[in-house]
């Protein structure tokens, strides 16, 4: 096969470069698949590239790796023309954990009622999107039944890069809020890596499930090339220690199909909060 196929990643952390290497030597030497990969600074460029025309001056790429918000914008831009290709088995039944200083006076959702919530980026499903759509349907409404204090340290990047989620956990424990909304894997490393001293902080609320990162085509792309991308993720093994080490530094162990029922709370809460807009 002669044709490149272009690959779009957002450069937000130096691993991004290393991940990526490690993929395109795979693509290339085992799955003789010819990838080549752009970084992008944010995703908001990323999925410009990904609907951009044969005429337009933007770069363009075939393929992007996607965060839940990236991906359901870029179908909502493009009239639900852009296509899901594949999700790791880790983006899978994500959750947001609200958390509070154990022992402190927020033991539940109903002690929120006028005190602080830290939320992490505003365009973080995670950390800000998802929480203030579940809390407002719990009842509780930023502004109204609650307070805010948001750190939108890593805007563009939807909270990728995890500083802004270390910024709420640093408001709870010092007191500068009551409470914080963090995604449950930044919960625990928090635990596992004993990134804060044990027992300090509590878990008092868990959201539903929602999915996360999705590597998504372009409109126009041939779907036999669709097709081959995504057998050649499915054909990474964990069994295989060259592949384990790229899958453990994007933190998975299986490429999975898409799973598409796990994205309709982000995209209401996202609608509803104007990340829809142009």
């Amino acid at each position: 096969m002669s044709r490149t196929i272009w690959i779009g990643a957002v450069a937000y952390d130096p691993k991004v470069v290393t991940i990526w290497e490690g993929m395109r030597r795979y693509f290339h030497e085992e799955a003789r698949l010819p990838v080549e990969v752009v970084l992008f600074q944010n995703y908001e460029a990323q999925v410009g590239a990904l609907l951009a025309g044969s005429d337009d001056p933007a770069p363009r790429v075939d393929i992007a790796w996607n965060t839940n918000l990236a991906y359901l914008q870029a179908e909502a831009w493009s009239n639900h023309l852009c296509r899901p290709i594949g999700m790791r088995d880790t983006d899978i039944g994500w959750t947001t954990k609200i958390v509070a200083v154990s022992g402190g006076p927020v033991a539940a959702l109903a002690d929120l009622k006028d005190r602080t919530l830290a939320l992490g980026s505003r365009d973080s499903g995670h950390a800000a999107i998802l929480p203030v759509h579940f809390l407002e349907r719990e009842g509780l409404a930023e502004g109204r039944q609650y307070r805010s204090l948001r750190f939108n340290s890593d805007v563009g990047k939807h909270g990728d890069t995890g500083t802004s989620e270390a910024e709420v956990v640093r408001a709870v424990l010092d007191g500068r809020a009551d409470a914080g909304a963090i995604g449950g894997p930044f919960w625990r490393a928090l635990q596992t890596q004993h990134l804060v001293p044990e027992g300090a902080l509590t878990e008092i609320w868990t959201s539903p499930p929602y999915n996360h990162c999705m590597f998504t085509a372009r409109p126009d792309l041939d779907p036999s090339l669709d097709k081959l991308f995504a057998q050649a993720l499915s054909a990474m093994s964990y069994d295989n220690p060259s592949h384990r080490v790229i899958l453990d530094a994007e933190g998975l162990h299986r490429w999975e199909p898409p799973h598409l029922d796990g994205y309709n709370s982000l995209r209401q809460a996202a609608s509803r909060q104007g990340f829809f807009d142009r």
